[in-house]
């Protein structure tokens, strides 16, 4: 049996949510992506041309800090990788995320919250971060999935 780790970031919550229920649902461990400095209402303003999520969306090559980097990663064999969309795509904090560790032999599963849209370029983005990793397809969720449904996801895919 692999050993898995489900990290997320969640900025309100909801991606919090359905990661505790992906934890449990697939048995792994779950770790917390925490921006060094945590964002505020007014930072998550995307109709705010000079919120600091705009204007950190706004340039590809931005990397937010990252409060720590001891995520359990070397120790996995699967991580599945969750965060809300923005912009249609991940937070620049998961590139941020990705590019802290080593990927090599491991499978990635991204997973997402969002109103309406799905991974968007994310897939690809992901993919390209991880590098020397599986990345799996990921798949958008209501932060109220059940655990069966996670668990049965979970078994289609690995």
């Amino acid at each position: 049996m692999s050993k898995k780790l489900v990290a997320c970031f969640s900025a309100q919550g909801r991606t919090a949510k359905l990661a505790k229920t992906l934890a449990a649902a697939a048995e792994a461990e779950l770790y917390e992506i925490r921006p060094a400095v945590a964002y505020e209402r007014r930072d998550l303003n995307w109709m705010d041309k000079k919120s600091r999520t705009t204007l950190e969306m706004q340039d590809p090559a931005c990397r937010p800090a990252l409060a720590d980097t001891d995520a359990p990663v070397a120790e996995a064999d699967v991580v599945f990788v969750g965060f809300p969309i923005w912009w249609y795509r991940e937070p620049s904090i998961i590139d941020s995320f990705l590019d802290a560790y080593d990927w090599t032999g491991k499978t990635v599963v991204p997973f997402c919250t969002s109103g309406g849209s799905d991974l968007g370029e994310g897939q690809s983005r992901i993919a390209a971060l991880a590098k020397g990793a599986k990345v799996l397809r990921g798949r958008r969720w209501s932060a109220r999935a059940s655990e069966s449904e996670l668990k049965n996801w979970i078994e289609t895919i690995l």
